[in-house]
């Protein structure tokens, strides 16, 4: 899939898709929710309104009101490639919520995901 169909994707589809993956762990939306709030600064009002209505996943990052510094941190393998090697930015990010949210998903602590 080319980034282009990925940043077309509408996020309240991949917002389900993702907290559907750490739900099937026995890890519970309003975690979901806690990561995806410190990676993009959305408040939690904020992104209920998105998961509502329809955004281009590409623009939910863009849009995002302060991506968090410490994403940087980020490394490690989603979908075969290393997070830390993505040279677009944009697909970067979304990489980087991918990798936040198997960490979640394979038992992790919250304050690890978190980079704290």
């Amino acid at each position: 899939m080319t980034n282009e169909k990925v940043y077309q994707m509408d996020f309240s589809k991949i917002y389900h898709l993702l907290a559907d993956k750490a739900m099937k762990k026995g890890r519970t939306k309003e975690e979901v929710d806690t990561v995806i709030r410190w990676l993009t600064g959305y408040s939690q009002s904020q992104l209920e309104e998105l998961i509502e209505k329809s955004m281009p996943y590409g623009e939910f990052f863009q849009k995002a009101p302060q991506l968090n510094e410490n994403r940087l941190l980020i490394k490690g393998v989603v979908c075969g490639v290393r997070v830390e090697n993505v040279e677009e930015p944009l697909m970067r990010e979304i990489r980087c919520l991918d990798k936040l949210i198997d960490e979640l998903a394979r038992g992790k602590s919250m304050d690890k995901i978190l980079r704290k």
